[in-house]
């Protein structure tokens, strides 16, 4: 097959769902599929083997990390060059739209995938009021592709309830080699600790330092339990502000660590809270689980899909007291509390993400889209 993505996320990029879409790129590839890639520039020219096509692109005012590429002939040559059997659209905002253009104009098929929950983000930037906008936009883009794909069943409910179609699950996915529980390091845990002692437990986040992933929900566990440390792997344009509202606690920045850095580092730390209830999966949750980390999750989004509570790590409520304050604190100190159930809980993560590799995923979307083709090979006749 020959297939063509459009997303608006890619390497140098850091976070998710380039994880996921450099996995899927490499696992076709190996399968004997051409790939090409139309994603912001700034990107390499080439990723195992599928041509890289850079953007123009600009900076989203709230979000600089983010930028939105904008499609111009350029994009139309180069698609009408490789004539792909099919598009895959990736979180469609305005690169997105183009390709969804692009495909109705020259009859490809299209499917499109849903990853970042960004209606629920909005209230994290102030414009709450524009979430029913954001739907019908939503909607009206993702009705254009003849599948959707979401990475949890609760996006999978969710989406069709706001009206979108022909909606199906992609599986997790998470690399299992690299995040390891061997991996475990003394140096590690000394750069993860920075200046501070290791005193008690070694708390992990690891991702996006930004207003939606609710970080500074840990500051009332580290406050219940003082001698607890907290390292924050990652960065963005949060980070100031969390500095700000760390200050005072044992809690070290560490910003961005990649490959086997940062599989130690999972594996290294006692426990990862991953606070945030806007996740349509969560793939670091995946990773320190691979990782033999211990892990508390919202109860919320696609999170509940990965955790079993109490065998594999602890939910927590959100929407619980002082936002939840009290339930993460709880569901921290039930994970902390006891060194046998906590080695049970490492094992049973471990257990659990040996279950999901990137090589399944993968081959269970080209089922999706084998079955895309032929159906409209069917429309056709």
């Amino acid at each position: 097959m020959k297939i063509a993505f459009f997303t608006e996320t890619f390497l140098p990029k850091v976070d998710g769902i380039v994880t996921r879409l450099t996995k899927t790129v490499q696992h076709l590839i190996e399968a004997g599929d051409e790939v090409v890639v139309f994603c912001p520039e700034g990107c390499p020219n080439e990723y195992m083997g599928a041509k890289v096509i850079g953007v123009p692109a600009m900076p989203l005012p709230l979000y600089p990390e983010l930028k939105l590429g904008l499609p111009g002939p350029a994009v139309s040559e180069a698609l009408d060059n490789f004539q792909p059997d099919l598009i895959h659209v990736v979180n469609p905002a305005v690169l997105g739209l183009g390709g969804i253009w692009l495909a109705k104009s020259n009859n490809i098929p299209l499917v499109a995938s849903y990853h970042t929950h960004l209606p629920k983000y909005l209230e994290h930037y102030g414009m709450g009021m524009l979430e029913p906008l954001l739907w019908e936009l939503l909607k009206a883009a993702h009705n254009q592709a003849i599948l959707n794909l979401c990475t949890s069943t609760a996006m999978v409910a969710e989406l069709s309830e706001k009206g979108i179609q022909h909606t199906s699950l992609w599986q997790r996915g998470v690399d299992t080699e690299i995040f390891r529980p061997d991996l475990k390091s003394d140096v590690m845990r000394r750069r993860l600790l920075g200046k501070y002692d290791d005193q008690g437990a070694l708390l992990i986040y690891v991702g996006r330092l930004s207003a939606e992933k609710q970080i500074e929900r840990i500051k009332p566990v580290l406050d219940s339990l003082p001698e607890t440390r907290l390292a924050l792997v990652g960065d963005g344009p949060y980070r100031q502000q969390l500095e700000k509202i760390f200050e005072g606690t044992a809690t070290t920045f560490v910003g961005y660590l990649c490959g086997e850095e940062l599989a130690s580092a999972y594996a290294s730390g006692d426990a990862f809270l991953f606070p945030s209830s806007t996740e349509t999966l969560g793939l670091v949750l995946l990773e320190a689980m691979a990782a033999g980390c211990p892990v508390v999750g919202a109860n919320r989004g696609g999170i509940p899909d990965i955790i079993t509570d109490g065998k594999n790590g602890c939910l927590y409520n959100p929407d619980g007291n002082k936002d939840g304050a009290e339930s993460l604190i709880n569901a921290t100190q039930r994970l902390l509390g006891n060194d046998i159930e906590r080695q049970a809980m490492r094992n049973a993560a471990r257990e659990e993400a040996e279950r999901w590799g990137w090589a399944g995923a993968t081959e269970q979307l080209r089922g999706y889209y084998k079955q895309v083709l032929e159906k409209t090979v069917k429309i056709a006749a």
